[in-house]
């Protein structure tokens, strides 16, 4: 195959630099540092007008960073998972858990006897 003599291949029409008379004028902004826990230094650009918040996740480590480089924000407490069975345990008590399980068998038996088909 023969390559076609198109110098303009692989472009857009309209592509090219784009410069602030195309674009518009950029917006005021201010450069506000967040600190985290494992010291580490980010400067996130708001709008001037923009309320930056007290908080912000660190994008090195993932950690909360906060305005104070003295007092940053410690490490959010990690809960360990929990199966289905340690949440029912939370709500039923252990009496409660026998009513229900005598009452279910108590269900199953009675199909049992009427010759129902349980799957």
């Amino acid at each position: 195959m023969a390559g076609g003599g198109n110098a303009i291949r692989g472009s857009r029409v309209g592509a090219g630099p784009m410069g602030e008379a195309e674009r518009g004028e950029a917006a005021p902004r201010k450069a506000v540092t967040y600190f985290c826990a494992n010291a580490h230094r980010s400067v996130i650009t708001f709008a001037v007008e923009a309320t930056p918040p007290d908080s912000w996740d660190c994008p090195k480590c993932g950690l909360p960073a906060g305005l104070d480089e003295e007092n940053a924000p410690p490490a959010p407490k990690i809960e360990p998972y929990k199966t289905h069975l340690a949440y029912v345990k939370e709500r039923r008590s252990d009496a409660e858990a026998e009513d229900i399980l005598e009452e279910a068998i108590a269900l199953l038996r009675s199909r049992r006897k009427s010759g129902e088909i349980i799957f």
